[in-house]
């Protein structure tokens, strides 16, 4: 048996007014999230780890982070374990607390002295329509693999 889980992705555009240079702020973004605790991290005061531990927790129950360049903004990837988790995440997206969550761990990762903002975070509402459905499909099935 296997999990089932759908793949958002929304566009976030950086306001180059809060940083210095935008690309080398979303490529420090993009290699810092591939791994989320880094090595150069290890030696860093637990409370940063746990600095960390709390923006991502703030996504809620099975969710999950990952960030990837895409062209001059960034493609943030949520992994949604559950219908539920989907509906959260869109409501805190309408809400913009979702772009206020995206703000505080792209700062963390960047390393940036001051808050990075973005001026956009885009999600199609035809994007989370097809995520609720691909999800509300699988609900009950289970999947065998060997």
């Amino acid at each position: 048996m296997c999990n089932v889980s759908a793949i958002i992705c929304v566009d976030a555009e950086l306001d180059e007014s809060s940083v210095d240079d935008v690309d080398r702020c979303q490529e420090s973004i993009v290699s810092q999230s591939r791994a989320l605790l880094p090595a150069s991290y290890q030696g860093q005061t637990e409370h940063r780890v746990d600095k960390l531990r709390e923006y991502l927790g703030l996504l809620g129950p099975g969710t999950r982070l990952i960030a990837v360049e895409h062209g001059n903004n960034l493609a943030v990837f949520f992994d949604c374990l559950t219908s539920s988790a989907v509906v959260s995440l869109r409501g805190q997206w309408g809400i913009r607390r979702l772009r206020h969550i995206v703000e505080l761990i792209f700062t963390f990762l960047s390393g940036a002295t001051s808050e990075v903002h973005i001026e956009g975070l885009a999600w199609p509402l035809t994007d989370y329509k097809r995520s609720l459905e691909f999800l509300s499909s699988m609900a009950g099935k289970q999947t065998v693999t060997d």
